[in-house]
Parts: structure tokens; C-alpha cells; sequence
């Protein structure tokens, strides 16, 4: 072996199949394979604890997804999602002519930080639920999208005249304490 140190660290396993390989924090580092790069993601979420870090190449269309920010189109429940538990950077595009053979999609490499502190929410689960039903119907107003989740008297708030795409981070946060 030319790493000795790497030895016992590497796993030769399904990513999506695995269980969290170390007890102790690790970084996850990788060119994932892009046609589960979007489940990879939501994997180490649910490592977040574990994970400080995770530098990868996804497909381009994804990396840009995570980094997204709220009034672009491609900003939706993967870019909430992780930026709230993770600052998401979109580090540079690595061209199709780069491989061999050439893929027919594009590459983006993309850094997660983990976030020390994380919004105050009334709780994640009801974070999660909001920001999945508020995109789950991305084309309606979140009046429209989430009135099973709020009151009539809350979802009278001009806030919910918005669609999903226009709402921070923040704003999804705050939004879960008026929740039913």
C-alpha cells in the first residue's frame, strides 16, 4: 500500500448501503457517482453529527443545486436542506473533455462546512416537513403549498403570497414556530 496511514479507512461499500463508518467525526471526500450524488447528499445529513466537512465532484446540475441561493430556479429543497446545516461553496467546474471517455454532463466540485450553530427552529422535523411541502408544489403560492401545516389566521400573512424559491433559510426557520 502507498498510504499506509489510510490503512483500515477505506471502505469498499455501497455509500448508499452504508452505516456510519467511524464513531469518531470523518470527512467525507469523493468523485460521486451522479446518478446518486442527490441521495449521497441526503445520506450525510443523516451523519450531519459526524461530518464537519465533505469536499466531492457531483454532477454540475447538482453541486449548483446545493449552492443555490433563494430566488434562483434551481433553489429548492437540497439547497435548503443542506445550507442550513452546512455552508455550501461551489468551488469550480471541471469540464466533460476532462475524462475518458467524455460524459455528456458537465462536473461541479463543491466544499460543505459544517455550520457551528444551526437556526433556531421548533423542531427539525417540522423544519424538514415545512421546506419538503412548501417544494413539493413549487409552481403555487406557499399559501397554497403548506395550508395543511398552518392555521387560516397564520396563512393570511402577506409572507404566504411567495412561492417556496423566494424564502430564506431564515424565513423557513421562523416559519416552523407558527406552525400547527
Amino acid at each position: 500500500m502507498h498510504f499506509p496511514s489510510l490503512k483500515g479507512n477505506l471502505i469498499h461499500q455501497s455509500f448508499l448501503d452504508l452505516d456510519r463508518p467511524f464513531d469518531e467525526p470523518f470527512i467525507v471526500i469523493g468523485n460521486f457517482p451522479y446518478n446518486i450524488s442527490t441521495q449521497i447528499l441526503f445520506k450525510i445529513l443523516e451523519w450531519k453529527e459526524y461530518v464537519p466537512a465533505v469536499i466531492g465532484m457531483f454532477q454540475k446540475e447538482v453541486a449548483e443545486r446545493a449552492a443555490a441561493k433563494e430566488g434562483s430556479k434551481i433553489y429548492g429543497v437540497l439547497s435548503v436542506l443542506l445550507q442550513y446545516y452546512y455552508q455550501v461553496e461551489f468551488l469550480f467546474s471541471v469540464g466533460n473533455e476532462c475524462f475518458t471517455p467524455q460524459p455528456k454532463v458537465q462536473s461541479g466540485v463543491i466544499r460543505l462546512t459544517a455550520r457551528g450553530n444551526y437556526l433556531p427552529v421548533k423542531s427539525e422535523r417540522a423544519f424538514w416537513v415545512l421546506v419538503k411541502t412548501a417544494f413539493n408544489q413549487r409552481r403555487k403560492t406557499l399559501r397554497n403549498g403548506v395550508k395543511s401545516l398552518f392555521t387560516k389566521e397564520i396563512l393570511d400573512d402577506s409572507l404566504f403570497n411567495r412561492r417556496a424559491e423566494t424564502l430564506s433559510i431564515e424565513e423557513f426557520a421562523g416559519l416552523t414556530f407558527k406552525m400547527s
